[in-house]
């Protein structure tokens, strides 16, 4: 018996999140070009959802629609980038207020961080930076849903994409970042101590810090 059809829908979900992870781990650099229907045709899939997943990948700043040319993925923009951080550092900070004061039912998130910092440490001790930025990533995303702030969470999204494109896009070329470690380690102390405040300062001292030095290597890298 065949297996009935895919909702269009999810179809062009399942475009949206392949492309946009293509975009955020870089095996779609800035400046490169394709036509939907190659796209589609990786993908296994008609050329409706893809165009769909485009143009919604557009609306947030990472491709380029380009009239009967195909897409274009853009380059990370450092002025649009910084004003992302400034973006990303309240809401961080917002939601590790409330996770601070959640007390029990914060703890499966604390957990989930505290093991996404080891994983950072492993990934760096083996030179694998690609794993370090993917548990970095992680640990800010849950961050982000441990708040308990369903709304706040979905507001971040696309900056905390944007943040992770960057982290991608420089982590080879960063030096070792030991400092994101401690800085970390500081977040987790405030949260499990229940300091809303303390721990909206280190939040926005670790995001300050590591958004000045990957915004030093964007400025650096060839265009």
């Amino acid at each position: 018996m065949e297996r009935p059809a895919r909702p269009r829908g999810s179809l062009a979900d399942a475009a949206y999140a392949a492309l946009k992870a293509s975009i955020l781990e870089s095996l779609l650099p800035p400046g490169e070009e394709a036509t939907e229907q190659a796209i589609a045709d990786q993908l296994g899939m008609s050329r409706t959802p893809v165009h769909e997943a485009v143009l919604r990948l557009q609306h947030e700043g990472f491709l380029r629609v380009l009239p009967r040319r195909g897409v274009r993925v853009l380059p990370i923009d450092p002025l649009d980038l910084r004003e992302t951080y400034d973006v990303l550092i309240a809401l961080e900070g917002a939601a590790a207020a409330l996770l601070a004061g959640r007390g029990a039912a914060g703890g499966a998130a604390l957990e989930a961080m505290a093991a996404a910092t080891a994983a950072m440490d492993r990934a760096l001790a083996a030179g694998d930076r690609k794993g370090w930025a993917a548990a970095d990533d992680r640990f800010h995303r849950v961050l982000l849903e441990g708040g308990g702030n369903a709304k706040l969470a979905r507001l971040a999204q696309t900056a905390a994409d944007q943040a992770q494109r960057a982290r991608s896009a420089t982590a080879s070329r960063r030096p070792d970042p030991l400092a994101s470690s401690a800085e970390h380690a500081a977040i987790l102390a405030a949260l499990r101590a229940a300091e809303a405040e303390a721990a909206r300062a280190a939040v926005a001292a670790h995001r300050r810090r590591a958004s000045e030095e990957i915004l030093r290597v964007l400025g650096a890298m060839p265009g």
